[in-house]
């Protein structure tokens, strides 16, 4: 190759290299008032309830490892205590994942309820007071988990959570659920007539979460709000314009608050219906692709008929344990991950690794779309100046 060859080569790759994004920020780049922007241009990486693999669901050490871990979104569930405080907390009863037993001032508090038409009974979290939830701490809930983190960190508010989020080093999103609002209203009043949802909503507000999907103000501090329940989604319809996903559970559960089936909210003309309400759904996996004796079957065609109603898929939940992975992945969650990305299309992954679905990510895809097209430019001009080469000197 002459020299005029290796010039251009030489420009090219200085040029590429400077238009690559940092994977660390460099001495020069250290302005405070600039944040490395979310990626959008992938699948999301929803950490569920945090790093829970590996830290006690949502609580603040969960979030902050998952976002170190290079998470797009942090998720959370959003429950009340008794005095109307926003709680992150996955279950309705405190009794699995914090340590609510060993405290005997709380015993008298076991009660019946019924939960979606099924009486469960337990420490619910509506019948303690935020002072009284501070002194709990999380717990792992799966025994197979790391257990040495039991009993260190408290159960964190949704205004703590939201801090978490926009104290980060880089811009990451929230992804807060709606949890169970049909039982939260029946069992906590706010003044003025205002509703659980209400509540939700004026907190997301009051941190400057606003902005429809990928508009300025969203892409600075991005969230989708989410909730099995339809009737929750249409309410905050007017009262928020931030994207919202319909959640949808496995094909024999009904939705909570209007009693309808899985085949009636997936079916076209509902997905026609939700559209004008949500950007997205959030189905489990298994009913996107149907397991049976712990093989994939074939996928039916949800995310396809999704898709056509311009509706983006986000389904839960990805696990890293031999026991959640499905023998045609070889106990391999790379596989799992290459699967659902690359062939059945999903636009976002719920994991309790959010670690793992990074890596992978990052190892398996170019960083954005203006590096890949400056790759491809690369190879255009590097043939052209092949072919058009001189004989070098001897």
């Amino acid at each position: 190759m002459n020299s005029s060859s290796c010039g251009i080569i030489a420009f090219l790759l200085l040029f590429i290299g400077c238009s690559a994004r940092n994977i660390y920020r460099l001495p020069s780049d250290k302005n405070e008032k600039t944040k490395e922007p979310l990626q959008t241009f992938r699948p999301f990486n929803v950490a569920h309830r945090g790093s829970n693999g590996e830290l006690p669901e949502e609580t603040g050490p969960s979030y902050l490892r998952a976002i170190e871990e290079g998470a797009d979104f942090i998720e959370t569930d959003i429950l009340v205590s008794k005095d109307g405080v926003l709680m992150c907390h996955h279950d309705v009863i405190l009794d699995e994942t914090t340590n609510v037993a060993e405290h005997k001032e709380f015993a008298d508090r076991k009660k019946t309820y019924e939960v979606e038409g099924a009486n469960v009974t337990g420490l619910f979290i509506f019948d303690f007071t935020l002072e009284e939830l501070k002194t709990l701490k999380a717990k792992q809930r799966y025994s197979f988990r790391d257990q040495q983190y039991n009993g260190m960190f408290p159960i964190i508010t949704f205004e703590e959570y939201i801090s978490i989020a926009i104290n980060a080093p880089r811009v990451v999103g929230i992804y807060p659920e709606i949890k169970n609002p049909v039982l939260m209203n029946q069992h906590v009043k706010w003044p003025k007539g205002k509703i659980f949802e209400d509540v939700f909503v004026e907190t997301l507000k009051k941190y400057g979460y606003k902005g429809s999907y990928l508009s300025k103000e969203w892409l600075k501090q991005p969230c989708f709000i989410q909730s099995f329940a339809p009737s929750s989604l249409v309410h905050i319809h007017k009262k928020t314009d931030l994207p919202k996903v319909f959640l949808i559970d496995d094909v024999d559960v009904t939705t909570q608050d209007t009693n309808q089936t899985f085949w009636e909210i997936t079916s076209d003309s509902y997905l026609d219906y939700i559209k004008e309400y949500v950007v997205g759904i959030g189905p489990w996996k298994d009913t996107i692709v149907p397991v049976k004796d712990n093989y994939l079957q074939t996928p039916t065609d949800l995310v396809a008929r999704a898709h056509a109603h311009n509706l983006q898929v986000h389904p839960y939940t990805f696990r890293n344990e031999n026991q959640f992975l499905h023998f045609n992945f070889c106990e391999d969650p790379y596989m799992e991950f290459d699967y659902w990305i690359n062939v059945i299309g999903v636009d976002g992954l719920f994991t309790d690794f959010a670690g793992s679905l990074h890596h992978y990510q990052e190892w398996t895809a170019p960083r954005s779309k203006n590096d890949l097209d400056a790759n491809k430019l690369l190879q255009k001009i590097s043939s052209m100046i092949l072919k058009f080469e001189l004989p070098s000197r001897k």
